[in-house]
């Protein structure tokens, strides 16, 4: 699918961190819309995606000058008391686009200038390696959450073709355990994995957050069946993954490896 991108100066950049993201101060989306289109992803059941009448993942607004307008409101938050950032709520900020525009990184370079508290940096794509540098002047105050919702790639082009392979994820996670970047991976949403999924997440991270569709979409699924989730696991006969216990399989292989205070479920591993 051909993703078009159009250009727009934002008014804002942060906005207040509301429902599942309640323990943040802000969300900040370098971008409108994602070029990864998801098939899974709760966005495409929100106002954004509803209202502009194109397929998701087929359009990608590209925020201007945005680094200028997050300097201002940064500072101004800074002032008035304590500012954690979820980057990025309904986007990832390492999407294609952003090999050339940049965004993300503008962005990143105003918070090692005027460092938050806290910033969760959310994203599938190896791309959040080039950043490394600025990540590691954050030190403690950040932390990469990686999705990687299965060890299985054909799972992946099932579910979400547009997105980076698991091979190039897991290459960056271990270029980001090796920069000492705090890291944790994000199985969410859990898709079918093998038995060897914890054994291959244990030398990268010390953190593991599961979620699913009916914990993690703010509506207990109701946005997910509104997306014909169900059907997509039927076509690959594994419709059994598709209930609300289903993550209790991956929880239990992930305490073969995994301490208890290494394994995050849902909103909990989310938290700054």
């Amino acid at each position: 699918m051909k993703t078009n991108l159009s250009y727009k100066v934002p008014k804002t950049l942060m906005n207040k961190g509301t429902g599942f993201l309640h323990g943040y101060t802000h969300t900040l989306n370098p971008y409108t819309g994602c070029a990864f289109g998801c098939s899974y992803c709760y966005v495409r059941q929100m106002p954004v995606s509803l209202f502009r009448k194109e397929d998701w993942g087929s359009w990608v607004d590209v925020k201007q000058e945005a680094s200028r307008v997050f300097a201002k409101e940064l500072q101004r938050a800074l002032a008035k008391g304590k500012v954690t950032l979820f980057m990025s709520s309904s986007t990832d900020p390492y999407q294609p686009a952003e090999y050339k525009e940049c965004i993300t990184r503008s962005l990143l370079e105003i918070m090692v200038q005027y460092p938050p508290d806290f910033v969760l940096v959310q994203t599938r794509s190896p791309l959040v390696t080039r950043d490394i540098d600025l990540l590691q002047q954050l030190g403690d105050r950040v932390r990469v959450s990686m999705t990687v919702e299965t060890d299985l790639d054909d799972m992946r082009k099932h579910f979400s073709p547009t997105a980076p392979p698991i091979a190039g994820r897991l290459r960056a996670l271990e270029q980001l355990r090796d920069a000492r970047i705090p890291t944790q991976v994000a199985i969410a949403p859990v898709l079918p994995s093998s038995e060897q999924f914890a054994a291959i997440l244990r030398p990268l991270v010390q953190r593991v957050c599961i979620d699913d569709y009916f914990m993690g979409d703010g509506s207990e699924g109701k946005r997910t069946r509104r997306l014909g989730m169900e059907s997509l696991y039927q076509q690959v006969g594994m419709e059994h993954w598709y209930h609300p216990d289903a993550y209790q399989t991956v929880v239990q292989r992930m305490k073969d490896h995994f301490d208890e205070d290494e394994i995050w479920i849902s909103q909990a591993g989310f938290e700054p």
